[in-house]
């Protein structure tokens, strides 16, 4: 007889530097999740950021060298999950292409991709997940942060998901799919474009009447969260995952525990 536990996929949770730093109930929460589409999930010591900020500043030898921590922490996983389209676009899309030319890696890092996921697309794509066992009374919009939208394909998954929360409404937001202006070392970079960006999109969050905000890049909810908390306004901010497992007992992003 085969046991239960063993038929259980492991997976290994990829944390992000700003769920570790700024959010961890988000990470809290991508393990009540896992854990309840069958998974046994783990979150490896040695981890460290995914390199996406190197990567996108020119720097690929720093971006190695945090890809090669990487994938040694990883790739005795059968999946490695991400509550973030970016850091899961990064490690899927572009450690490939690190690596194409180095003949100690490129096959690690092939392999390593191949099994890396973003959450909410890994619980409906992979595991089969339509619906969670939880509870939200309000009304929410979603956006569509960009890397998981263009790089992976997610957009339907949370919403599919979301529908399935008792009490919670979904409103679609205008232009979910248009940037936040975060974008990285994007808003680094050229701060008036991305403010005025920013500033476009609270206004149609605002607009949609909902109470809450939702999405699955916290790079992304914190920019709209500040834009937002600046102009004084009561829609507060959430990443899709604390909803979807239930866990909404912490103050929202930006908010005063």
């Amino acid at each position: 007889m085969t046991n239960d536990k063993e038929e259980k996929p492991r997976v290994g949770l990829f944390v992000t530097c700003l769920v570790d730093l700024f959010r961890p109930s988000v990470g809290f929460a991508s393990i009540k999740l896992l854990e309840e589409a069958g998974c046994t999930v783990d979150i490896p010591d040695l981890q460290t950021c995914c390199g996406q900020p190197a990567y996108n500043s020119g720097d690929r030898r720093d971006t190695r060298a945090l890809a090669r921590k990487a994938i040694a922490a990883f790739e005795g996983f059968d999946y490695v999950v991400a509550p973030s389209g970016s850091c899961a676009g990064m490690l899927k899309l572009h450690y490939p292409e690190l690596f194409a030319d180095d003949p100690a890696w490129a096959e690690r890092a092939k392999k390593f991709s191949a099994k890396v996921f973003e959450l909410v697309s890994f619980l409906s794509d992979i595991r089969g997940v339509t619906s969670v066992p939880a509870s939200f009374a309000g009304t929410v919009t979603y956006h569509d942060s960009c890397s998981g939208l263009r790089e992976l394909g997610i957009r339907e998954q949370p919403r599919t998901l979301l529908r399935s929360v008792d009490k919670l409404t979904l409103t679609e937001l205008k232009d979910a799919d248009l940037c936040c202006g975060f974008g990285g070392t994007f808003c680094v970079k050229y701060p008036d474009i991305s403010n005025a960006i920013v500033e476009r999109k609270t206004t149609e969050i605002v607009a949609t009447g909902a109470g809450t905000l939702l999405a699955g890049d916290l790079g992304c909810l914190m920019n709209m969260a500040g834009k937002l908390k600046r102009q004084k306004s009561m829609v507060k901010s959430r990443h899709v995952a604390e909803v979807l497992a239930g866990m909404t007992d912490s103050p929202a992003i930006g908010e005063v525990g």
